[in-house]
Order: structure tokens, then C-alpha cells, then sequence
């Protein structure tokens, strides 16, 4: 699917949902839980409305062992059965007079708030459901067959969403990601039945999806680009040659210019603004002139910044092809990175490293907060350079080590440049040795050693690591894509002492050494997260990070696939909502 097809299908699909949907979160009557409250379990039921107990339980246990309710996969109805099972096979969702309104509300609310987090809902039966819930709701005494259906599909419902938060709607493997962290799959049955069990099951279902800032920054970014894309996005930027700041352009260009930057809110704060005018500007240029002025260059810079491109100000081909992407795109962007944080563990412990690959970013976070931040230098744009996502436990500091070379490496680089030039290996440190019969290559320890003072080692099947440069200029660049897959911090001292609780000095005095080569044990392992994010927030703002390895456009077609509701379906959402609301 195109980028264009992508766009159409989605402002069809926004317009709809902007018609059909409350954006408001409208909450459950469900009491939240006090220190007395016991966990929530079935009630044990003689009769529903009249229908002996027995009655509905053989009829829930025929459907158990029949098909799945419609848009259920094998894996979903798999958790519906085993959530029956804990409860001996009882009925979830009804009460003595009918469906257990606050519990149905709750979870027919949260279906309903499912398209907040850029879900598809055309994977859920919400058609179902909605007639499942009439079919107890509008007749004096239902059937054991109906109220099993009911009981049925709001299981079947909430096992679906369940599992959609904790592990998300697509398989990362499916659409080219190069993603090798466990959803937890085998995780989410206690996760459903923990959730379940919560006397306040709207706030349950809540803690289903990932909890961290960044997750809940990129949903209220949703609901507002969703808005933008509504109201038909903004204005094409006509073409027309590079232009620095100062430079003359047509008025119609400075205008769509203006136009499409004040819609996304790209706004340049004082301190951004330059202090001088060129020669050839005397007076400041007004909103209808065709002047590349300063204060619009600067909103350009700020455009750049947030959309990870060089900042240099001027109107190139990189950043007009970026502001000339699409509302859309950009909205199911924002959609396609909540989805890749839901592949994301639900925890990820106390004391954690976390790197965003398009954000060239590393934090290391301790009990929820990132005490320690750094630039770092992540893989080239090279299929065998990229760096993949995964994650492992830092066991191993290592100062002043060696770098062994990849045979892969010095076959391709090391040994053309040494036969080219005999001195090579000299002039770099390097020598060779053998292991298991074979020549290898390395770098002793020293200033010019490309891992520089110290590496940092996880172990995994990527002979991925963290480790100091001896080229501290790159950090300079915005766009930091160098390495041949490894990650270059830029505060190498820092994070030494974060990993093993030492002061600064004796950090300094390892990385001086001696000895070469020195391994210390970290005290406690810590996990690290190597993750692919093009949409973040940082510092409270919306952030495009530079898509490296091309792996959106597939991610988007997926996520945008089926999202355009059919008219059956908008009459069903309507038709739940309404129901869920009585």
C-alpha cells in the first residue's frame, strides 16, 4: 500500500470515526476498590431474570466447546475459554436481574476508547456485542441461550482487548521490524485474570496498556493530529529551489509555508530568533511578503528539530518532502509507534537502559525516572550495519579494551586497506592473532581504539554493546547513523558510574588504567531495551525521529488495513455506545 492509498483510506476513516465517536473518556459507575474490598468473583446464581442457572450454564459450556464468536482468533478464544475454566465454568457478566450493568459498561466503554490508542476496531465484534447486550437488555425474560451469548462475547471482548494492550495488534515479524523482544504472550492469561478480578474493571483494563508518559503523550498527539487530518490537513508547500534564510521566494510559497507550519503548531520561541538581519533585509518581513525571513527560517529550524533532519534552516529537499507528507501519514505514524510500545513488556523493572534507535537517544531510569540521558550513535542505514531491536541484562564493564574485529569487518575493510598499505595496522594500533586457526584482527587499547575507554556488554545474538568513541565530534550531528551497528554513548563516564555505583574518580582512574583490558562484573545485571521509535514525546513535545531502516511504511499499511468502517460497523459502534450508555 502506497503512502497516498494509506492517506485516502485514513481521512476516510477519520471522517467516519469523526462523526461516530465521543472523544470524551467518559468513565464507569464501577466503584474504585477500598483497602476492605475482596477481589471481584462471579456471583453464584440460582436464576437469572427467572432462568434457572443450570440451564445458562450448559449453554455457556456448549459454546465453549463450538466455534469462536466472529472476529475471535484461535488464540483469543483460547484465553476465553481458560478465564472460564478459572471460574469453573460460571457465567462472568451476569447478575440476578441481567448483565452486571457496571461491568458491562466498563468493558463496552473500553472497546469503544480502544480507536485513543490508534486500534483498529474492525477486529473486534462489536456488532456482536452490541446485539448480544440488546438481546438480554430489551426483552423481560432472555433465554439461557441468549444470556450465554452475551456472557459469551463480553469474555471473548475482553480477552481480545486484553491481549491487544499486553501484546499489541500486530506481529512485529509480519511487517518487516527487525524486532526480537518477547511480547510476553505467556504472560497475559494472569494478566487477563489479575484484570478481571479488579472490583474497579474500567481502571483494569486500563493498566492493560503501557503506562509510561510516552505512551499517553503520543495518545493525546493522536486525538489531535486525528483533528488536524479531519479538517483536511495542511497545505502543499510548492516546490521551488533550495532557500537559506534572507533568500527571496514567491509569496504563495511563503504563505503555504506559514500556513502548514502554524497547523502542526510549529512555533519558534525568541531565543530561537536570529539577533541580526542580512544586508539585504532592512525591515522586517510581513506575513503576505515573499521573503524567506528570519522569523520563519526559525520556525523551519524548529520543524527540523522535531522531524529529524539536520538543522541548518533551509528549505532543501529533505525538509520540504517531510512537510509536504501528509496529515494522515503522519497521524497513522503516531498510530503505528503506540502499537510498537504495546510489543513492549508492560514492566520493564526498577532500574533499567533504554535506547530509541530514530531518536539517538539512551536514558537510564531508576524507579521511573531518567536520572541519566545521553546522545548516542546508532547503526548506519545498511541492512548488515542496522541495529536491531532487542533486549538483554549489562553484565560486564570492560575499560580500556580491546576491539576484536568482526571477520565480517576485516574482510571487508581492514584487510583491503592492510594489503594496500603495509604500515595500516601500525598507524592504528592494530596487530594480528590467532584464534581457533584463524587470523584475526584487533585494536589494542589507547586513544585511538574505536571502542574508545570503555564498553559496556550485554550479552546477545547480535554482538550488539554500548561503548565510548574516540570520536566525540559526531554527537555534534543531528542525524547520528555511523556505527556499524553497535551504540556509541556520549557520556561514557557517566553511565559507568550509573552501571556500577563508582564516583567519578575512580571511573577516571580504570579508564586511565592500568591494566588493559580490565572486566568488572556490574553488581546486579540490569536490562537494556534497544528500541525503534519514530514517534516520541520528549520534554512534553511531539517528536518524528528519522526512520533509519525504512520500517514504517509497512507498520502503517497495517495498522491502516481494514480501519475504513463499513457502514454495518459505524451502525454498530452507534448501536454499542448507545447501549452501553443506559
Amino acid at each position: 500500500m502506497t503512502r497516498t492509498s494509506c492517506a485516502a483510506l485514513a481521512a476516510a476513516t477519520l471522517l467516519v470515526a469523526a462523526c461516530s465517536t465521543d472523544k470524551g473518556s467518559a468513565s464507569s459507575s464501577t466503584a474504585s476498590p477500598s483497602a476492605q474490598d475482596q477481589s471481584w468473583a462471579p456471583a453464584q446464581l440460582a436464576s437469572v431474570e427467572g432462568v434457572p442457572a443450570p440451564a445458562i450454564e450448559a449453554a455457556i459450556q456448549k459454546r465453549l466447546a463450538g466455534s469462536a464468536p466472529a472476529k475471535i482468533d484461535d488464540d483469543q478464544w483460547g484465553h476465553t475459554k481458560r478465564l472460564y475454566k478459572a471460574y469453573g465454568n460460571n457465567a462472568l457478566w451476569l447478575s440476578p436481574d441481567g448483565l452486571h450493568k457496571d461491568r458491562t459498561f466498563a468493558l463496552s466503554n473500553a472497546v469503544l476508547q480502544a480507536e485513543q490508542d490508534g486500534m483498529r476496531m474492525d477486529v473486534y465484534p462489536v456488532g456482536t456485542l452490541a446485539q448480544s447486550i440488546a438481546a438480554v437488555q430489551g426483552t423481560k425474560k432472555p433465554t439461557a441461550d441468549q444470556l450465554a451469548d452475551a456472557d459469551i462475547v463480553l469474555t471473548a471482548s475482553f480477552a481480545a482487548l486484553g491481549e491487544d494492550y499486553l501484546t499489541g495488534q500486530v506481529d512485529p515479524k509480519t511487517v518487516a521490524q527487525s524486532w526480537h523482544i518477547d511480547p510476553q504472550e505467556e504472560n497475559v492469561d494472569s494478566a487477563l485474570l489479575r484484570s478481571l478480578k479488579n472490583p474497579a474493571l474500567d481502571k483494569a483494563i486500563v493498566t492493560m496498556r503501557p503506562a509510561d508518559p510516552n505512551y499517553a503523550g503520543l495518545r493525546k498527539e493522536l486525538d489531535r493530529f486525528q483533528k488536524i487530518s479531519v479538517k483536511g490537513g495542511w497545505p502543499v508547500v510548492p516546490p521551488g529551489p533550495p532557500t537559506k534564510p534572507g533568500q527571496s521566494m514567491s509569496p504563495a510559497r511563503a504563505a503555504a509555508l506559514r500556513s502548514r507550519l502554524s497547523i502542526e503548531g510549529m512555533t519558534a520561541s525568541p531565543d530561537t530568533l536570529p539577533t541580526a538581519q542580512p544586508a539585504n533585509q532592512t525591515k522586517p518581513a510581513t506575513a503576505n511578503s515573499g521573503v524567506y525571513d528570519h522569523g520563519l527560517a526559525a520556525q523551519v529550524a524548529v520543524f527540523q528539530a522535531r522531524h529529524g533532519i539536520a538543522v541548518d534552516s533551509m528549505l532543501g529537499a529533505e525538509t520540504m518532502a517531510s512537510l509536504n507528507e501528509t496529515a494522515v501519514y503522519r497521524t497513522a505514524q503516531i498510530a503505528a509507534n503506540l502499537e510498537r510500545l504495546r510489543w513492549l513488556p508492560r514492566s520493564f523493572g526498577n532500574r533499567y537502559i533504554y535506547v530509541n534507535v530514530p531518536a539517538f537517544l539512551l536514558q537510564a531510569v531508576d524507579k521511573g525516572r531518567p536520572p541519566l540521558e545521553m546522545k548516542v550513535i546508532v547503526g548506519q542505514d545498511y541492512e548488515d550495519k542496522a541495529t536491531p531491536v532487542f533486549s538483554d541484562s549489562m553484565e560486564t564493564v570492560v575499560f580500556r579494551p580491546f576491539w576484536n574485529v568482526t571477520p565480517d569487518i576485516a574482510e571487508k575493510e581492514i584487510f583491503p586497506k592492510m594489503h594496500a598499505d603495509p604500515g595500516y595496522l601500525a598507524a592504528n594500533n592494530m596487530e594480528l592473532y590467532q584464534e581457533r586457526g584463524a587470523t584475526r584482527v584487533r585494536q589494542k587499547p589507547g586513544d585511538k581504539n574505536s571502542l574508545g575507554f570503555v564498553k559496556f556488554l550485554f550479552p546477545n545474538d547480535y554482538n550488539i554493546y554500548l561503548h565510548d568513541t574516540p570520536n566525540h565530534e559526531l554527537f555534534t550531528k543531528d542525524v547520528r547513523a555511523f556505527s556499524h551497528g553497535c551504540i556509541r554513548v556520549d557520556k561514557p563516564s557517566e553511565l559507568a558510574q550509573w552501571v556500577l555505583g563508582w564516583d567519578a574518580s575512580k571511573v577516571d582512574a580504570a579508564m586511565k588504567g592500568p591494566p588493559d583490558n580490565n572486566s568488572v562484573k556490574v553488581p546486579r545485571k540490569i536490562p537494556v531495551y534497544i528500541t525503534y521509535g519514530t514517534a516520541y514525546i520528549k520534554d512534553g513535545l511531539l517528536y518524528f525521529g528519522n526512520d533509519l531502516y525504512d520500517r514504517d511504511d509497512k507498520l502503517v499499511a497495517q495498522v491502516l488495513r481494514g480501519a475504513l468502517p463499513t457502514p454495518e460497523t459505524v451502525q454498530a459502534v452507534q448501536a454499542l455506545r448507545r447501549i452501553a450508555a443506559r
